[in-house]
């Protein structure tokens, strides 16, 4: 049967709300665009955000910042990473995440990945011993998260810090409890793809009052960080407040303003997403030529893609199959490919970093695809994409036989 080609954008998002846009023209207007330059009474429109992203992430502390890698980088440092320092992070990732840890001068030791698309906790207990790493930037990579009670006990076994990527899982839980929650920091993108969009900005937080001190610091604060939202106590920062560089990564008051309505809606837009995520993984999963990665129950996702595996496809076949799909509208990544496409990478293209050796990564790559579901798509869109697959599917199968 022929089916309609597909004719919506794959990076279209929603226009931004009606209140954040009223909002923002608000701070336009005022002319007080910078954080710290703010009305006497005001407590300015990035503070507001801190403190309410704080509270909807139940963390004390919150820090906004220019940009997701930003906090990444800001969060290794404030974490006491010096220059030459080993950090293990996923093998699978996207990169940002070696490119911060080069960023800051630190060496990148890259763990393999399971089937499920999650960090192996097996090798990272064997890389752990073996290197004496003690930093952990842990990719909770397409929103997927391993077994973090076994991760937090590896990570106690080693003395090692977590510091949390948590780009694709902003409002995911593990047995209840927030992605970004579990080690010393977690690190958000607002970047436009991702789960609320300022076109680019970052928000770190954490428990850790003397951390939090040493990030506010490090993002540019100078001497006003009794002016944030959600902070540590001015006292905290006695010493800090001299001893910290500044990197000057501060989020600006335009970008709060888009943000804080979407944090509003960021629940119903989870739930949104899981939606057209789950029926496009309903309908893939009739096929068992399909590995789709498994959801344990502990795991509360935010599905704005989905990632399924053709195993063994050969890189012939794996062109092939994107290019059909391409002609029928259907925009679909492969994480296989030998050069990096868009946004997609491979470690083998990391070249910034010591190349290592990681043949069980290689192989899951090897047939990974990725596509976003971005909620300008409908439910009665994601069945025809479903459908494009299946079909395209089927026809490697012809093929081959």
């Amino acid at each position: 049967m022929a089916r309609a080609t597909f004719t919506k954008s794959f990076t279209q998002q929603l226009p931004i709300p009606d209140d954040a846009i009223e909002a923002a023209v608000a701070v336009m207007r005022s002319g007080r665009l910078h954080r710290y330059n703010t009305a006497a009474d005001a407590a300015g429109e990035t503070a507001d955000l801190e403190r309410e992203f704080a509270a909807w992430q139940g963390q004390p502390y919150c820090l906004a910042v220019a940009s997701g890698g930003q906090a990444m980088q800001i969060a290794m440092r404030a974490s006491g990473v010096q220059p030459g320092d080993l950090v293990m992070t996923n093998g699978f990732t996207l990169a940002p995440v070696p490119g911060a840890i080069a960023g800051v001068g630190a060496k990148a030791v890259l763990i393999e990945i399971t089937d499920d698309l999650v960090i192996d906790l097996d090798d990272l207990d064997r890389k752990a011993k073996a290197t004496g790493a003690r930093y952990l930037l842990l990719s909770h990579m397409r929103g997927h998260l391993c077994d973090m009670d076994r991760l937090m006990r590896i990570a106690a076994a080693h003395s090692m810090t977590i510091i949390e990527d948590c780009a694709h899982t902003m409002g995911a839980r593990w047995n209840g409890k927030l992605s970004g929650s579990f080690g010393l920091a977690g690190c958000f993108s607002t970047q436009t793809y991702k789960h609320m969009n300022s076109g680019e900005g970052g928000l770190l937080t954490s428990d850790d009052p003397d951390f939090m001190a040493r990030a506010t610091i490090l993002s540019g604060s100078y001497m006003l960080f009794d002016r944030h939202g959600a902070g540590p106590a001015t006292e905290v920062y006695d010493d800090i407040k001299l001893d910290t560089p500044n990197c000057s990564a501060r989020m600006d008051n335009l970008r709060a303003a888009i943000l804080r309505p979407q944090l509003r809606a960021l629940n119903q837009s989870i739930a949104d997403w899981n939606a057209r995520h789950d029926l496009v993984a309903e309908m893939l999963a009739t096929n068992p030529a399909i590995h789709l990665p498994n959801r344990p129950e502990a795991e509360l996702y935010v599905g704005s893609s989905i990632q399924f595996c053709l195993p063994h496809i050969t890189p012939d076949a794996a062109r092939g199959f994107i290019a059909h799909l391409a002609a029928v509208g259907v925009e679909v990544k492969w994480f296989g490919a030998s050069m990096p496409v868009g946004f997609t990478s491979a470690h083998q293209s990391w070249r910034y970093i010591a190349a290592q050796a990681l043949p069980q990564t290689d192989r899951i790559l090897a047939g990974l695809f990725d596509m976003r579901l971005p909620l300008t798509f409908d439910l009665k869109d994601c069945a025809l994409l479903a459908d494009h697959i299946l079909d395209a599917v089927a026809m490697l199968k012809q093929e081959r036989e």
